[in-house]
């Protein structure tokens, strides 16, 4: 992708109302733009970022045996009032009436919905254990919108539900979600601790939030500091027991600042592991048995042939609000510091003097050769000055700059730098090549 033909609006400085680190680079960096209190346009760079954050979380899904559709964003009322929570819900829920009055929602969760089109087709405990997710818009009427795509109005959102005969096989689908979320964020290079949360609005007896440290982070949590050393699960675990991984991860303290106990944490975290820290919520997860299904009439026909209600689970992920924790766990002075699997772009090539035809040949080669080997290339071939293509490079946080100027060509080398690590290094353009493509 040629800069001088991409639309990437960047900004010198965040404007005022921009409070928190992430907010401020992603309008700096053109991600998004600000089209109402809470609601944002995904600009390209943006969009790019949203996307490769959204098939991870698609491909995590599927390995743990989810199926994937696509529900409306609007929702009938009445759906709510079979469960009961459309007048609980509360004004953050936005209610719509069409020409016909009828009466409708903009979805800001989907566990009716869900479970109205599971009554429909599924009668029999033989079709379970199921899980369907799906990636969508969804709406809150947040009081007060702030902080960029971490408390918006409008968010992208995964959520998934499941559906079992009985709570123990509930749990173990429970138990699938929970390290599927472990190896989701590990693979955009976060550190994501599960805690014990409330459950809140949606219901039920037992609930995580996986929460990615950061100093800049909305809350203080408290954990033992053994629970950021442990590797992800990885996706060659044995997915039918999965009981020990998650005994291991919630035996130790960790819990939100609501949840906090004191007392427990000095009693069962010895003091050396005691870790106090800022933190981002980027996915929560609950079984909540049979709330939704037994007002709903969810069942289907045991073993027996005796209809039961349906144990369920709901398990979500803030796709968008995912790009703020990303960035405020990775940055510096000069701008975002992607990890590797969600960059816009693997490499930015600058080329230092586009007027020059020789120079410009070694990037066009570059580039080709690049994006051969399958890697997203961002073409810097604009007339804009060394420091300025350095300082957008720097801001947009592309992992690595392989920059090529006249100079660099006629000593036969170009420079090579990691933006995570800020190390440049002088070499052959081949040997970049290697480096890159490996």
């Amino acid at each position: 992708m040629r800069l001088s033909r991409y639309f990437l609006p960047t900004l010198k400085e965040a404007p005022s109302d921009a409070q928190i680190v992430s907010h401020k680079l992603m309008l700096r960096a053109g991600l998004i733009r600000q089209e109402a209190a809470g609601i944002y346009a995904w600009l390209p760079l943006g969009l790019r970022v949203l996307r490769k954050i959204e098939q991870i979380v698609r491909e995590e899904q599927v390995r743990a045996g989810a199926v994937e559709l696509l529900m409306p964003t609007l929702q009938l009322a009445d759906l709510w009032r079979e469960s009961g929570r459309y007048d609980a819900y509360g004004p953050e829920m936005l209610r719509i009436t069409d020409r016909h009055e009828r009466e409708l929602l903009y979805g800001p969760t989907n566990e009716e919905m869900i479970t109205d089109i599971f009554r429909g087709y599924v009668k029999s405990y033989k079709s379970l254990p199921l899980n369907l997710f799906h990636i969508q818009w969804k709406f809150r009427d947040e009081r007060r919108p702030r902080f960029g795509v971490m408390r918006g109005r409008e968010f992208l959102m995964k959520d998934a539900y499941s559906f079992d005969i009985d709570e123990a096989a509930a749990r173990k689908s429970y138990n699938r979600m929970f390290v599927a979320y472990l190896n989701t964020f590990a693979r955009m290079g976060l550190k994501a601790v599960p805690m014990r949360a409330d459950t809140g609005p949606i219901g039920g007896d037992l609930s995580h939030e996986f929460i990615v440290l950061a100093d800049t982070g909305e809350s203080e949590v408290f954990c033992d500091r053994k629970l950021v050393e442990m590797p992800a699960p990885g996706g060659d675990v044995d997915w039918n027991d999965l009981q020990s991984i998650v005994d291991e991860r919630t035996a130790l303290y960790a819990a939100t600042e609501e949840m906090h106990d004191a007392a427990r944490f000095e009693r069962e975290t010895a003091e050396g592991d005691r870790l106090s820290a800022r933190g981002i919520e980027v996915g929560h997860i609950f079984y909540f048995g049979t709330k939704y299904s037994a007002p709903m009439k969810a069942r289907v026909a045991g073993p027996d042939g005796k209809d039961t209600d349906v144990h369920m689970g709901s398990y979500g992920v803030g796709v968008s609000r995912l790009l703020g924790a990303i960035i405020e766990a990775g940055h510096d002075e000069a701008g975002i510091i992607w990890p590797d699997a969600v960059a816009p772009f693997d490499v930015v090539v600058i080329n230092l003097r586009s007027s020059d035809a020789a120079c410009s040949a070694a990037c066009e080669d570059a580039v080709a050769r690049l994006e051969a080997a399958g890697k997203d290339v961002l073409y810097d071939d604009t007339d804009e000055r060394p420091g300025g293509k350095f300082a957008t490079a720097d801001l947009i946080g592309v992992p690595w700059q392989l920059t090529i100027g006249p100079k660099g060509l006629a000593d036969g080398v170009v420079e090579l730098k990691r933006r995570a690590t800020g190390e440049k290094v002088s070499i052959p353009l081949d040997q970049a090549m290697t480096r890159l493509t490996a």
